[in-house]
């Protein structure tokens, strides 16, 4: 039999869809299961981007321009100079979905052996992006205690080497709910010029953020202008993660040129999607004003209710609609895997996200899962309840 490729052997298995057969299984002998594993929201998806579909009028579904279509692209450069974020359509490239984003703009900047820090626990998918185009991810680690906060800035300097090419952080976080000061980001824009390195941002969950704090883009630090790439989806910021949009964005115009030539390899980004894409931009600031009121409500139901089960620890998230929680347990992978395999409250039962494959330092997260609050109140409070009978009977709990 021919062998498989090094790149293929060392490609993590996702944390967040690994036990998907498991909870298949459960589904299939009768039971209900709550998905608070996967950032699928179940808010609707603006009627604006549905309408575009619905009403299309092509006769052709033709290739777009490899960089999307310009229509679209110069109205998401006005919607981004409405925060503040100056730049112009051609500083955008439309690419399927914020992964593609992530993958082009690290292929463009960095090469085999090259390293990339991230504040970890990160979005597990950054291991896979680094691991297919051959980089190495430096963790540096920020602890449930100190709600996730980025860690100092010396830590960061300590893992700095000749091969370090760029700092790479999600902005609100995901899979914690943190989101990063100015004050914070001011500290990273020190030491990326300090170093000469790129500082990428993962901004999708922008919209998302609570208690009236505020976001701030690593597009709007000053000095700059070739460091920074912005990425960014459409997926969760309109509830439209099937359509598969997202964007590099940054004034670096000769990584924007590299960029350009994987965009050109794979054709165009989806058409469909950039069509509802170009429509979602449409959508009243009402949308977001009700959406957040929403969130806000599941997180403090989900939050405050998470603290009170004993040994339970969970920092209350500013932005996004994740909460990484630690759970008094001897492994949470093993839990969750209980959880779908011998676990039923009324028959019912809960699939979490392990958080180990959110870090990249071996052995850390084995007491933390990831918790999209992503259901409505409802399926949360019986969400809750069986996960709290679940830690009451569980075999392995601490």
């Amino acid at each position: 039999m021919p062998i498989l490729s090094k790149r293929g052997i060392e490609m993590p298995p996702s944390p967040i869809r690994k036990l998907v057969p498991f909870s298949e299984t459960a589904k299939k002998e009768g039971r209900k299961v709550y998905h608070l594993n996967i950032g699928q929201p179940d808010i609707r998806t603006p009627q604006v981007a549905i309408d575009a579909i619905r009403n299309l009028d092509k006769t052709v579904l033709e290739y777009s321009h490899s960089a999307g279509y310009e229509s679209y692209r110069r109205k998401l450069a006005s919607f981004y100079q409405g925060f503040g974020i100056n730049v112009d359509y051609s500083q955008i490239i439309v690419t399927t979905g914020g992964s593609e984003a992530i993958l082009f703009t690290l292929m463009s900047t960095m090469d085999p052996g090259d390293e990339l820090i991230i504040p970890e626990p990160f979005y597990a998918n950054y291991n896979g992006f680094a691991v297919a185009a051959g980089i190495k991810v430096v963790p540096v680690t920020s602890r449930i205690e100190d709600g996730f906060a980025l860690p100092p800035i010396e830590a960061f300097e300590k893992l700095i080497t000749p091969r370090t090419k760029g700092i790479l952080i999600c902005n609100p976080n995901n899979p914690t709910g943190y989101l990063y000061s100015k004050e914070e980001l001011e500290k990273l824009r020190t030491i990326v010029l300090k170093h000469n390195l790129y500082l990428f941002s993962d901004e999708v969950y922008r919209e998302f953020c609570y208690d009236g704090a505020t976001h701030h883009s690593v597009l709007s630090l000053e000095g700059l202008e070739n460091h920074t790439v912005l990425f960014d989806s459409v997926s969760k910021r309109f509830s439209a993660c099937g359509i598969r949009i997202g964007a590099i964005v940054s004034r670096n115009q000769e990584l924007m040129t590299s960029a350009m030539k994987f965009a050109q390899a794979r054709l165009s980004p989806p058409g469909l999607g950039q069509i509802a894409a170009e429509a979602a931009l449409e959508t009243p600031a009402t949308y977001f004003d009700e959406v957040v009121t929403e969130y806000i409500g599941r997180r403090n139901y989900l939050v405050d209710g998470l603290n009170s089960i004993p040994g339970v620890l969970c920092p209350k998230p500013k932005g996004a609609f994740y909460t990484t929680v630690r759970l008094p347990v001897d492994d949470t992978e093993k839990f969750a895997k209980w959880l779908l395999t011998d676990f039923s409250h009324e028959n019912q039962t809960v699939m979490l996200a392990p958080a180990s494959g959110f870090y990249a330092t071996p052995g850390l997260g084995k007491d933390e899962v990831r918790i999209a609050y992503v259901l409505k109140l409802e399926d949360l409070k019986n969400a809750l309840e069986c996960l709290r009978i679940a830690l009451s009977v569980y075999p392995g709990r601490k």
